[in-house]
């Protein structure tokens, strides 16, 4: 897996599109949730895109961070993906401590907040995450805020 930081400005419109299809494929096809995908935040400038780029170049990971105040007070990752062709390989975790190192880089001082799918409350827990909040549904789906102190 070969991983890249990239910010809005520096995908190329094939990239773009590639990351914008796997994430509609995901949360809105296989997922079954009609939400507002495309929400006004990847192009913001301190937005870094986390592309896991396997063997032919194709995105098999990837994730979002976000600056503090964008999504929550702290720093917060989000729009989580392994491809379903890369799934079962242990990517997941490569991908959230390289989120989690980009986020730390950027801004040292700032705790990360995510809302994660309640199934994956364990798997989040395994790098670090605790939980701040009660279960919630976020778009027909069991949710909870974590938290990675500082």
């Amino acid at each position: 897996m070969r991983w890249e930081n990239v910010a809005f400005a520096k995908l190329s419109l094939d990239r773009l599109y590639e990351l914008l299809k796997l994430r509609v494929d995901v949360f809105v096809v296989e997922q079954a949730c009609a939400y507002p995908e495309l929400d006004g935040k990847d192009s913001l400038p301190e937005t870094r895109h986390l592309l896991g780029l396997d063997e032919q170049g194709r995105i098999a990971a990837y994730a979002r961070v976000l600056a503090p105040g964008v999504s929550y007070p702290q720093v917060s990752i989000g729009r989580v993906i392994v491809a379903p062709s890369a799934r079962g390989e242990g990517v997941a975790k490569p991908l959230m401590q390289e989120a989690i190192a980009i986020a730390k880089q950027a801004w040292p001082e700032q705790g990360i907040q995510i809302g994660a799918q309640e199934y994956l409350k364990g798997f989040y827990q395994g790098v670090g995450f605790r939980p701040v909040s009660e279960v919630y549904l976020e778009d027909g789906i069991p949710h909870l805020d974590m938290l990675l102190d500082a």
